[in-house]
């Protein structure tokens, strides 16, 4: 099974959509295997959005960033990055397609709820970023003989 980080950012906090979320993830069939709250600071939030370090809105996405609380979590399933970046949708919630987290829920750019894994790769990176060993929990979820086939698992 793969697994993929989900980071609800504080305007998902700010609007009580939490409860939202992770309900269309459970729903989805996918599992939850680490979940914390926590104030990113400078540190954390300059090696994740190393990428924007050089683009003018760098400085506003940290402060933003900073301004309440994260509710990361880390999501386990068959394709679990793919699945969860279409659940999630575009960028912008003004042109994410309905159905999706941003086009149901967003209408922002920068204000966009959610920050998910873009790869594979990024997931396992991001996981050691914001998860210890100690934090992430493989359990044995009596629901997978209903979520995925037996030649799926």
């Amino acid at each position: 099974m793969q697994r993929t980080v989900v980071l609800l950012k504080p305007d998902t906090i700010q609007r009580g959509l939490i409860g939202e979320i992770i309900g269309r993830l459970e729903k989805k069939g996918l599992k939850l295997v680490a979940m914390k709250m926590m104030i990113c600071g400078d540190s954390i939030l300059d090696e994740h959005y190393a990428h924007h370090k050089d683009k003018p809105f760098f400085a506003s996405l940290k402060k933003f960033m900073m301004s309440a609380p994260l509710v990361c979590m880390l999501w386990e399933g068959l394709d679990a990055v793919d699945v969860v970046r279409k659940m999630t949708g575009a960028t912008n919630g003004r042109v994410a397609d309905l159905g999706s987290i941003r086009g149901d829920l967003s209408n922002s750019q920068s204000n966009n709820l959610i920050h998910v894994s873009d790869s594979a790769e990024s997931a396992q990176i991001e996981e050691t970023r914001f998860f210890e060993k100690g934090e992430v929990f493989d359990w044995k979820r009596l629901a997978d003989e209903a979520v995925y086939g037996e030649d799926e698992k």
